[in-house]
């Protein structure tokens, strides 16, 4: 990445790509519920598996992506996996039942994770990684803020399956934007070990650190439908409805990654994630009190905004010194957890009320700050100059 341009160009790739994924899977359960001849119970049930089923397999492909980005040019692997799911938006496009439908999910988590490549090339960058981290997460919560607004207003108005189309059209773009823009690197020199390579304990904690944030924001999507009518929505406008409100705190989302590197220098990393987890699921509980859409949005909004930070930041505190095996390990965590959140989501409102699923979700935000605060009380972990954990 010596070439200037590439320091905007995989920014603006993930933010794309992110764009194209969130543009679908705003509109996917609807599209499920519609395709459903099954009673809402089953249909919830199949809703969440659908969802789920891509990134559950992408949890064992993208450690293969990283072992894989440290034998080839990463630049290639993005740029495959990226063409390769346009083709799985395709699949989608062409499934007429919900068999159908979970074996196109199911192929496109094979595919791989693209971000895992772009996480590798940016260790690799020699920069400042926690900021390049930041830009790149930044740039895929635009994704997220931006498509699903864009991509329910579209399902609406040409039809679910078109949309699925336009994605894979958008995918296909974002592929040849890094062909032209970012230069061709080169696989790791085996013999050039880092210093301090990553311990087990430290990937281990990083890894749940990053499951459990990104399970409290990716489960919300799958239960939509669901949750608005009680909140004053019409049915009838649960999509446009649902859009919006993933939009607002996808601004969140935004600026909580945006002002990661700032905070992090500010309050030093592990303390700034202990209290973002802390804060995060504190909002995430009182999402069960929530009357209305506007207060239930306004919440969503503050528990988001504390949460976005936790992802940059506990993969930039490993991304210079990890293998790509690691990277795509970690990574596979915060895919893992969109596998997680909708499933367990679904599972739950499918016999319980939406508080039981806000409380569940927020103890294991709960669950994971003493192993933060743990690594500080450990006198041979510290806080280094750049801002990782170090061992």
């Amino acid at each position: 990445m010596s070439r200037p341009r590439a320091e905007w160009v995989l920014p603006a790739s993930m933010l794309l790509g992110t764009f194209a994924w969130s543009f679908v899977y705003v509109s996917l359960p609807f599209h499920i519920q519609k395709m459903s001849s099954l009673d809402p119970a089953a249909t919830l049930r199949w809703t969440g598996w659908i969802l789920g089923i891509s990134p559950l397999i992408t949890v064992l492909t993208a450690p293969i992506s990283g072992r894989l980005g440290e034998h080839i040019d990463p630049k290639r692997g993005f740029i495959a996996v990226q063409a390769f799911q346009g083709l799985g938006f395709l699949g989608m496009a062409a499934a007429r039942t919900l068999p159908e439908m979970l074996v196109a999910r199911m192929l496109l988590g094979l595919m791989g994770a693209v971000s895992t490549f772009a996480f590798i090339m940016v260790g690799r960058s020699g920069g400042d990684v926690r900021r390049q981290v930041s830009y790149i997460q930044s740039g895929m919560t635009l994704g997220q803020v931006l498509g699903p607004a864009a991509g329910a207003l579209v399902a609406a108005r040409v039809g679910f399956r078109l949309s699925f189309v336009l994605g894979a059209v958008m995918l296909w773009a974002c592929s040849a934007l890094v062909s032209w823009g970012v230069p061709p690197g080169q696989p790791r020199d085996p013999k050039a070990a880092p210093a301090r390579p990553t311990s087990v304990r430290e990937l281990a904690t990083v890894s749940l650190v990053v499951l459990a944030g990104s399970t409290q924001i990716f489960f919300l999507t799958s239960i939509l439908p669901q949750i608005l009518p009680p909140l004053g929505v019409a049915t009838e406008s649960t999509l446009e409805v649902g859009g919006v409100l993933i939009f607002a705190t996808g601004v969140a989302a935004s600026l909580g990654a945006m002002a990661a590197p700032r905070l992090a220098e500010l309050l030093g990393d592990r303390q700034a994630v202990r209290w973002f987890l802390l804060g995060s699921s504190l909002f995430l509980a009182t999402l069960a009190v929530a009357g209305n859409v506007w207060a239930f949005g306004a919440l969503r909004f503050l528990q988001v905004l504390c949460i976005a930070p936790v992802f940059p930041l506990a993969v930039a505190a490993i991304a210079q010194r990890a293998s790509g095996g690691a990277i795509g390990f970690v990574n596979s965590s915060r895919i893992g957890a969109a596998f997680i959140g909708p499933v367990l989501a679904t599972t739950l409102l499918s016999s319980l009320p939406p508080a039981a699923v806000y409380l569940v979700l927020a103890a294991l935000g709960l669950a994971v700050v003493p192993l933060v605060a743990r690594l500080d009380r450990r006198p041979r972990f510290r806080d280094d100059p750049g801002g990782g954990v170090t061992a």
